[in-house]
């Protein structure tokens, strides 16, 4: 259900959004039609398949109604009767991209869709079937040399499984926060260059040619799950988004640690979404809170091997001024602002040391990059053995990570805002920020080993700085998150999943308080 026009306009990729496309074939020409979910909006888009090796595409500039576009398909088949006419080929809901191996141009269709949710109104899908059609008629294929890399190579693509954690919108940028979505606006065409966005090298060419992204859907790799809770009689929808990055991505093992640009192996984004469900027209409150996860960024590497389970930990030492390190946490910056707090669960002892070698040099790393920035701008650094703290009795470890989770909260805040039927997109700009919340504090600091410091940090009452809540509960935006959590074990796994979960619970807390279901946030 929409929440209302005002704020559906705020998210659109396009003014028009084309959903449903049609291709055709003549033995010179690919046609696809394209076309709105009202049917009033009609466009063609034309692919040479006569240039055995170039990519040749061109957009016919009028916008048709459906019987205008029909009879251009009618005429189109009346000129090339000669040639076999003009041909149906598949019903489709939007190109992935195109692809060269050693021959000819392929084009990634998506012939089959499903709808697994949607954000305010704006539905969001996953592949059912894609398929890969080439370019060339068969006439011109036939006069091309036989590659025999260029079957495999197309077998190696289609072992990607699209149908599995990929997922779309034409109408809402779900590669974006919903934070930054609603308060900072950016052309269609840019969002595909985000880290998050995983056909953006397949669809380079055509988005260039074009100069727009109606023909394309822009594919964000992770996890996307939607549910309604009943609550004290109210019903929520809480919309959990996992958007893993595409630059250094990889497997465990061959993929570890950071890259010379400050790019991570499992650089993951995960949001937190969560608003009523409300008659049409209603006032609407609504939160987001986003959080991140990514190996541990130093030069590191394993060996990997089927009798060791526990390969050693190999820390390159070519990076002394920690500049890869420095880069990784500028772009956290950039993304998400400040503070940048970081929950390190890695072990502290060991009898043979290997995570206690990446925590020492981590916490090396994280002294020489603060000392050339402002207190206020100080990397937050959290050490705690999570694996240490679990196999004792004495430790309750969720309620432990809970308080860590208020502490990042009190720190960053997150978004939450109220609108109304009258609410408009530019009033973001005017919003009433909680920038009073409070910078000063932690800077490297292990949870397990200072208690009575990180006890004085963790059980003192919010003061009037921290609040959550900035007391205007009825305005606009109230509150713009600033910064972010960033969690890392070893792996990006058991552990990481376990803080991230106490922070995503807390977090709820903090929003079912704030959407006036409960008055205390546990």
């Amino acid at each position: 259900m929409a929440l209302c026009a005002e704020i559906e306009s705020s998210f659109r990729s396009h003014d028009i959004c084309i959903e449903k496309f049609r291709l055709y074939e003549t033995r010179s020409m690919f046609y696809m039609i394209g076309w709105d979910n009202s049917g009033t909006y009609w466009r063609v888009l034309k692919i040479d398949r006569l240039d055995p090796s170039e990519l040749i595409i061109l957009e016919d500039a009028t916008t048709y109604t459906e019987h205008e576009c029909y009879d251009l398909l009618r005429r189109i088949h009346e000129g090339n009767i000669s040639t076999g006419g003009l041909k149906f080929v598949t019903t489709c809901y939007g190109i992935i991209g195109f692809i060269k191996f050693l021959g000819p141009y392929y084009m990634l269709l998506i012939t089959k869709r499903r709808e697994i949710g949607a954000i305010c109104g704006e539905k969001v899908y996953a592949i059912s079937k894609s398929e890969m059609i080439p370019l060339p008629n068969s006439t011109v294929r036939s006069s091309l040399p036989k590659w025999s890399d260029e079957e495999r190579y197309k077998r190696l693509l289609c072992t990607m499984d699209l149908t599995k954690d990929f997922f779309f919108s034409y109408s809402y940028h779900v590669m974006r926060s919903l934070q930054k979505n609603v308060c900072d606006n950016e052309a269609g065409h840019v969002l595909y260059e985000t880290m998050f966005v995983w056909n953006e090298f397949l669809t380079r060419e055509i988005r260039n040619h074009l100069k727009n992204t109606l023909w394309t859907v822009a594919l964000v790799y992770g996890f996307f799950k939607q549910a309604t809770l009943s609550v004290a009689g109210r019903d929520f929808t809480l919309t959990l988004i996992a958007r893993r990055s595409r630059h250094y991505a990889g497997t465990r093992y061959l993929k570890r640690g950071v890259n010379e640009k400050g790019k991570v192996a499992n650089d993951v984004e995960t949001e937190q979404i969560v608003y009523e469900v409300v008659p049409e027209g209603f006032p609407v409150q609504i939160t987001s809170v986003v959080q991140n996860r990514g190996s541990i960024p130093l030069f590191w590497s394993q060996e990997t091997s089927r009798l060791n389970i526990k390969p050693d930990i190999i820390v390159s030492k070519k990076d002394q001024t920690y500049e890869a390190t420095r880069l990784h946490f500028e772009n956290l910056i950039s993304r998400y602002g400040n503070p940048i707090i970081i929950l390190n669960l890695i072990k502290t002892e060991e009898k043979k040391p290997r995570e206690s070698i990446l925590r020492a040099e981590f916490a090396n790393a994280i002294d020489f990059i603060n000392k050339d920035l402002s207190e206020e701008n100080r990397l937050r650094f959290l050490h705690w053995d999570l694996h240490k703290s679990s196999r004792s009795k004495a430790t309750n470890t969720l309620l432990f990570l809970g308080k860590v989770a208020t502490y990042a909260l009190t720190l960053t805040g997150f978004f939450y805002y109220h609108a109304s039927p009258a609410w408009r997109p530019d009033d973001c700009l005017k919003w009433s920020s909680s920038e009073k919340v409070n910078n000063s504090g932690l800077r490297s600091m292990d949870l397990g080993e200072n208690k009575n410091d990180v006890g004085d940090l963790l059980e003192r009452k919010p003061s009037e700085g921290d609040s959550l809540i900035n007391g205007n509960h009825y305005g606009k935006l109230l509150m713009l998150q600033r910064g972010v959590l960033r969690t890392n074990c070893i792996d990006c796994l058991d552990r990481t999943n376990v803080a991230q979960y106490a922070y995503g619970l807390t977090a709820l807390g903090h929003n079912f308080m704030l959407l006036e279901v409960f008055t205390a946030p546990k």
